[in-house]
């Protein structure tokens, strides 16, 4: 992973979730078996209980519009964790503070808060929490699987091509060199590899996701207190897991994404409970400012005006490791515009059989499958001296092979639930 780099720049955007989930909907999609109430996302959405000029409620059936927004994150991961192809330049962290890791990890923490919050009642916590631990498990197997290949493609093309210098891409060099200690610590999680640690970070969340549960269901006020403080106290004091091989340590702090996973669960679970997102024109106004200052910034790269004043960098900095409220609050902003002008609601309403859906309902999966081909990606371009067409159109491709990929979960799931034939 690149908790080892501790260049500026990295510290400041680093690659589009680096080894992320993304886009993963760990947890959040098909996996966590969600379906998310039409009701509540007419509540957080625009087009809800306003009815002011806005379009109409789908009546029944799974409310569609997370599941697409949820695979557009799917896809920008993939596109951004095959670096240094066109495509790269046209993805949003080119232009905000933040990327698809944050959408990404705020769009789990609403579905889990429709999957999950109105479930943990008293009699049933328990089953609900070996329910969740369980997934917790599948998301360290994910993991551990996708490192596994991960190496061997590296390997394989070091061998193949003959070029040596993959082994010293995207962390793999302190596994070589100490394989015995290095494949310890992949398995306790003390090393990952660039581009493969959301997963790990998601394990994490969901081992504490029935403690958030529980604050949430009798003081949702003290869960979100103790998040923020959990965060801001990782940020102030560096409270991050630390590596095994190396003195570097996670890249996707769990101390401090748990914040935005936390504030997705308020949120749904405030709409659950018969509460509506503040439509404001203030709040409007305030979040598109923002969003264009983020723009502007980040296009004429001002990372060296400084308006620290002294506070911790976890507040006026620009660090993806322990999310810094600059990123947090460019996130926030573009999921109240998302969720609030009308024109983003309806074109995200769409049926249950658009293409996009499919990927966002299968996302654990197609994350999965977007990870590895991500790093045959990397290979490719590395043995062809990043040739930036043939990078490219393996990325136009690679998007492709997603939606044929969901197609194919899709086609297994309607065949497993299929009637046996009568014999003739």
């Amino acid at each position: 992973m690149f908790a080892q780099v501790r260049h500026s720049s990295w510290r400041r955007r680093g690659p589009d979730c680096p080894g992320t989930a993304a886009p993963v909907s760990t947890g959040v999609g098909r996996g966590a078996k969600s379906r998310i109430s039409t009701r509540m996302l007419q509540k957080t959405f625009e087009g809800g209980n306003d009815q002011r000029g806005v379009a109409h409620p789908v009546p029944t059936g799974r409310d569609t519009r997370l599941d697409v927004f949820r695979a557009l994150c799917l896809l920008t991961i993939f596109v951004n964790h095959v670096p240094g192809q066109y495509l790269e330049y046209l993805t949003h962290k080119n232009f905000g503070f933040s990327d698809s890791a944050e959408a990404f990890v705020l769009i789990s923490g609403l579905s889990v808060g429709a999957a999950y919050s109105g479930k943990f009642l008293a009699g049933g916590r328990l089953a609900l929490t070996l329910k969740i631990w369980r997934r917790a498990l599948a998301l360290y197997v994910a993991h551990i699987m996708t490192s596994v290949v991960t190496l061997a493609i590296f390997a394989g093309g070091a061998l193949y091509f003959g070029r040596q210098e993959l082994i010293g891409e995207i962390n793999i060099r302190p596994i070589v060199e100490q394989t015995e200690q290095g494949i310890v610590a992949m398995v306790l999680l003390g090393h990952q590899l660039g581009y493969n640690n959301i997963l790990s970070m998601y394990a994490v969340l969901f081992l504490l996701l029935p403690g958030f549960l529980w604050l949430n269901a009798v003081r949702p006020r003290l869960l979100f207190a103790f998040s923020a403080t959990l965060w801001l106290a990782a940020g102030c004091f560096k409270m991050v897991p630390y590596n095994f091989l190396d003195d570097g340590y996670w890249f996707l702090n769990p101390w401090s994404w748990q914040f935005l996973f936390v504030i997705g669960i308020l949120c749904m679970s405030h709409v659950r409970r018969g509460g509506s997102l503040p439509r404001s024109p203030w709040l409007l106004g305030i979040s598109v400012a923002y969003l264009a200052i983020s723009a502007f910034w980040v296009l004429f790269s001002w990372w060296n005006i400084d308006l620290s004043f002294g506070l911790p960098a976890v507040l006026t900095g620009f660090d993806k490791t322990f999310l810094s409220l600059t990123r947090l609050l460019h996130v926030l902003a573009l999921a109240y515009i998302l969720a609030t002008v009308p024109v983003f609601s309806r074109l995200t309403r769409v049926g249950s059989n658009h293409p996009l859906v499919m990927i966002g309902r299968h996302s654990l999966a197609v994350f999965i499958f977007g990870t590895i081909l991500a790093m045959a990606g990397q290979v490719l371009l590395l043995v062809t001296d990043r040739d930036r067409i043939i990078g490219t159109i393996f990325v136009i491709g690679g998007i492709g092979l997603h939606f044929a990929y969901a197609y194919y979960l899709e086609w297994l799931k309607e065949v497993s639930v299929a009637p046996p034939l009568k014999a003739a």
